[in-house]
């Protein structure tokens, strides 16, 4: 199998609006994947489709090789993770009996929690009441339960929305040690510096319809007017057109030792945005 996604003609329609307007794509089995939009864009709902919480309008979807009329079945719940504005924990119990209920339902190992907790750098919160917690670190535990019985494939809306940055970079060295370890992971963020570091390809979704996809990379070069900036030792700041012309002004700057530094210039994913969709990332 190589894809774990497959959308073909995705249309989902609530009361005569199309919240997803033929929409498709396709997630590689093994990558990151971002859907990325300002809210109301159809994210959230698509994740809901490929999970099997709503039905679709029109159109094909196959995720893990199961047709949508085989979401809500147990064996293909077994295989995902669910980390969504839908997702919630038990209050009244511990971080620890939280999570092992989920070790129960899921048939994981019980040792699964122990070091979950210490991916999410909340090992010292096991026998803590879930009330207790802050909103950050009930987002981690949230993410520990989606993570705990090693799916095939995880379902991320919004992962570190409520984390700081020491507690995000934590997650997303444990979100690329798990990708590296196999699992495919189809991430919703409105960070853009997330999605840079993170994810294989990126999909801008805004009124519903898919309007770039490819590498943030690629993306951000596509975009560039491709000016070379130089700052001279004298602090002399120049922007250079990429022309034929300037060719031997920039070799003479670089030859006479007075670049102290120079970078082409490729917007952030958050300019590119901006520039397709007219609109920020919020």
């Amino acid at each position: 199998m190589e894809n774990a996604i497959e959308i073909t003609g995705l249309r989902r329609i609530f009361d005569k609006n199309a919240a997803i307007d033929d929409v498709s794509f396709d997630v590689k089995q093994g990558e990151i994947f971002g859907l990325l939009g300002p809210s109301g864009s159809g994210k959230t709902t698509t994740i809901k489709i490929l999970t099997g919480e709503l039905e679709r309008t029109y159109g094909d979807v196959k995720v893990l090789g199961n047709q949508s009329n085989l979401f809500r079945t147990a064996n293909f719940k077994s295989q995902i993770g669910i980390l969504s504005d839908n997702s919630s924990l038990y209050e009244r119990q511990t971080v620890y009996d939280n999570l092992k209920l989920f070790c129960k339902l899921y048939n994981a190992p019980l040792d699964r929690i122990d070091f979950m907790l210490r991916e999410v750098n909340l090992e010292g919160e096991r026998t803590k009441v879930v009330s207790k917690l802050s909103k950050g670190m009930k987002q981690r535990i949230l993410l520990a339960k989606a993570l705990i019985h090693k799916p095939k494939l995880v379902f991320l809306d919004e992962p570190t929305s409520a984390l700081d940055p020491a507690n995000m970079a934590q997650i997303h060295r444990g979100l690329k040690k798990l990708n590296a370890e196999g699992t495919t992971i189809f991430l919703t963020t409105h960070n853009m510096e997330e999605a840079t570091a993170l994810c294989d390809r990126v999909a801008f979704l805004d009124n519903g319809k898919i309007q770039e996809l490819d590498n943030p990379d690629a993306l951000r070069y596509k975009h560039s007017n491709h000016a070379f900036h130089v700052e001279t030792i004298s602090g002399e700041k120049l922007i250079l057109e990429n022309e034929s012309e300037n060719a031997d002004k920039i070799k003479d700057l670089i030859a006479s030792g007075s670049v102290k530094a120079m970078h082409t210039d490729n917007p952030t994913l958050g300019e590119v945005f901006l520039k397709v969709t007219g609109k920020e990332l919020v």
